[in-house]
């Protein structure tokens, strides 16, 4: 089983390594100044964001990040995709397929545990799955040095074998028991504890050229609502689920020490009202940004969709303004192939467009699932959809890497 999911995993999801970028391109259709938010738009000063964090000792540069992510979502939201640096269509490596196109990097860069939480990641230099650990490091503070997020889910195996993490590739008794077995108490309680030691010390790890520690989005358990993944809502109760979350809050802050965390609850699409989507929320006291993924409403590319898609990003929208958290639109993105995919002639500009930002919606940032080999959700030049994505570009809400201002400068109160 495992050999064959290796086999899957190599095509998508294997990091190379490439030297860092060029200076950045200039386009002069581009702001020329980085968006500044106005304190005001802020229901709290910048003195007093980490009051308002899971981590009220975080470092400077995580608590700078969690104030000037919240400031810029009331007049933009940062565009980021998953392993830019290090996935790309066409395995036509180098710079990100986004600068390749726009002339910027994203804004935020998603990374993934589950090579570095892997059982057989022996840390010896010669294991396949510790160089993984490596380039995704090296990435991660790649990316910090230009300025970018970064942000990490976790595709975490079953604790039994620990060799899949989909269900449709699990035994009944699994998927039944695997979320169980890692709650406290549970006979895989400290195997967990074992594999978020590594999440810690891999964090902990990560200091940019500046020397300091590098800010992280943290976003465990996503898509959780669905039955796909065996953390999914099929198998605990929404309680469990709580106890669970909270553990592993409390775990890596309180006993391993981490820092340089923030935490994000991150659904699917399954909810429409505030109510269900709060069902297995944990408390404000354990998350800092409330997010949604969701692929299946932008699929239709006749934009059926838009508003349902729309309607719950507003939900999660609201829940951050009321409850001082980030929002965001956690995972998206329309898959176009070779094989002759269609793709709407204005789905970046205007279908995407509108989920982000009709009803005033507030975003800190946005993700687009990564590119592969043989398929893309960030076109390259020449590729169908890449005009239409330089207009979604230079949109008035969207921002890459150089229209970002530094997000891990906190600034002062105004007085």
């Amino acid at each position: 089983m495992k050999k064959f999911l290796l086999s899957v995993l190599l095509v998508n999801f294997i990091l190379v390594s490439c030297s860092k970028d060029e200076d950045f391109l200039e386009d002069p259709e581009t702001n020329s100044e980085p968006p500044v938010a106005e304190q005001s738009d802020v229901r709290f000063l910048p003195s007093e964001a980490n009051s308002y964090m899971v981590d009220p000792s975080a470092t400077p540069e995580t608590v700078a990040l969690f104030y000037n992510l919240k400031a810029l979502s009331y007049n933009n939201y940062i565009v980021g995709q998953q392993d830019a640096l290090s996935s790309f269509y066409q395995n036509n490596s180098g710079m990100s397929d986004m600068k390749k196109l726009t002339g910027s990097d994203p804004g935020l860069l998603g990374s993934d545990f589950m090579f570095i939480t892997d059982d057989e990641n022996n840390e010896q230099p010669n294991n396949w799955f510790y160089q993984q650990e490596q380039l995704i490091k090296s990435k991660t503070i790649e990316a910090y040095d230009k300025g970018m997020v970064n942000i990490f889910c976790w595709h975490l195996r079953e604790p039994f074998e620990g060799e899949v993490f989909y269900t449709s590739e699990m035994t009944a008794t699994q998927k039944q028991n695997a979320f169980k077995s890692i709650l406290p108490g549970g006979e895989n309680h400290e195997y967990y504890k074992q594999k978020l030691q590594k999440v810690a010390s891999f964090a902990k790890s990560l200091t940019g050229s500046d020397g300091n520690a590098i800010p992280i989005i943290f976003r465990p358990f996503h898509e959780f609502d669905m039955d796909f993944f065996w953390w999914g809502a099929a198998y605990s109760t929404p309680e469990e689920f709580k106890e669970l979350w909270r553990f592993t809050v409390e775990y890596l802050r309180d006993d391993l020490s981490v820092t340089n965390m923030l935490y994000t609850f991150s659904p699917d699409n399954s909810y429409t009202t505030k109510t269900a989507y709060l069902e297995r929320y944990p408390g404000d006291a354990y998350v800092d940004v409330v997010g949604m993924d969701n692929y299946g409403d932008v699929a239709a590319q006749n934009g059926s969709l838009i508003a349902r898609a729309n309607q719950k990003l507003k939900v999660v929208s609201d829940l951050a303004e009321e409850r001082n958290k980030i929002a965001a639109f956690t995972e998206t993105g329309y898959f176009v192939s070779a094989s002759g995919t269609e793709l709407a002639s204005d789905f970046y500009s205007n279908n995407l467009y509108k989920v982000l930002t009709d009803q005033d919606i507030n975003l800190g940032f946005m993700m687009f699932w990564q590119n592969y080999s043989d398929s893309y959700t960030v076109p390259v030049p020449g590729a169908k959809g890449a005009d239409d994505f330089m207009l979604f570009t230079k949109k008035e809400k969207t921002i890459l890497l150089n229209d970002m201002p530094d997000v891990y400068d906190l600034p002062q109160d105004n007085t």
